[in-house]
């Protein structure tokens, strides 16, 4: 009996510091996510986001179209769970601008983003609406014509956001107001430039691209004009969206409809 004890309390000495290095050993990506997804994992994230992140995807996570950072409101094209999230933020996307988190941070301050990231997601699925999507396609087609400036999987024109998929990103009270009152919050990409050049001759077009050195425009023609800035007259910004608003052209059940439909344009699941 007393060898036996002597026997155990010698593996005791072994496994014990085991144990505690095990302990303490960082979570793997596949088993960790569900331990830091509290209230308060979810406000770290927050914070650590809105100083590291908010540069590139903006302090609402909407992504910016100039620098190339998707939108993280919606669903994720890179990746679809939280392992995945993690991968990329851990490890960046190589050839693009989304690069690695500092190797020193902490995996359980990754997770923490991570579930950050997976709060501001939601099931479009779940979301029960007033309106009819086919009332609302007549709408987009007929009454508003929407149409005429907005493609749809590749039918309209280009001279406003493409909507084929906007019902993944856009919340339907955020589609609401886009369509009440569309200069609340317009993107730079739909400012409209008036560019005097060179030959004294004004140009009016959206703000396809600008930098330092240069800008450029297209016009409601589809025309491209690029400038170099050091050769240009003027430049005045229109910081006011084109589109009209629809509050008292269309009825409260017409823009119920309306949302219905551009809230039903997202990707199928296959």
């Amino acid at each position: 009996m007393l060898q036996h004890i002597q026997t155990f309390w010698k593996c005791g000495l072994i496994l014990g510091p085991l144990i505690l290095i095990v302990a303490n050993l960082p979570s793997s990506a596949e088993d960790a996510g569900a331990l830091y997804n509290t209230p308060y994992d979810v406000s770290l994230g927050e914070r650590y986001f809105e100083r590291q992140c908010s540069r590139c995807h903006g302090f609402d996570a909407k992504g910016n179209d100039e620098t190339g950072a998707p939108d993280l409101t919606g669903r994720l094209n890179r990746a679809s769970n939280e392992v995945g999230i993690f991968n990329i933020i851990r490890n960046g996307v190589p050839g693009t601008a989304m690069l690695p988190v500092d190797a020193e941070l902490p995996d359980t301050q990754v997770w923490q983003l991570v579930s950050y990231i997976e709060s501001l997601r939601y099931d479009p699925n779940l979301v029960q609406l007033d309106g009819s999507p086919d009332s609302g396609l007549a709408l987009f087609r007929g009454k508003g014509d929407c149409s005429s400036c907005h493609m749809v999987m590749g039918q309209g024109g280009r001279l406003g956001p493409d909507l084929s998929r906007v019902g993944e990103s856009t919340r339907p009270e955020d589609l609401m107001v886009a369509i009440t009152d569309p200069h609340e919050d317009v993107d730079p990409r739909w400012w409209t430039l008036e560019v005097t050049g060179p030959d004294g001759v004004t140009r009016s077009g959206f703000r396809m691209g600008e930098d330092s050195f240069s800008v450029r425009i297209m016009d409601n023609d589809s025309n491209l004009w690029s400038y170099q800035k050091n050769n240009i007259e003027s430049i005045d910004r229109v910081e006011r969206s084109t589109m009209p608003s629809y509050d008292e052209s269309m009825s409260e059940q017409e823009l119920d409809d309306l949302v219905a439909y551009l809230f039903s344009l997202r990707r199928e699941e296959k």
